[in-house]
């Protein structure tokens, strides 16, 4: 049985929207499973509301 690796969670340094997390992952990091999906939420709100 293989060992699985075992990574604590961690948070994005800032909200910055041009951070680390934009960046692509190597094929070398895909190979290995060490990816993480990142979904971006944008809230248009108007004055109004």
């Amino acid at each position: 049985m293989s060992e699985e690796k075992h990574h604590e969670p961690t948070i994005a340094p800032s909200i910055d929207t041009h951070n680390s997390l934009e960046t692509e992952a190597s094929d070398k990091e895909k190979e290995n499973g060490d990816t993480t999906e990142v979904t971006r939420l944008y809230l248009d709100r108007t004055p109004e509301d």
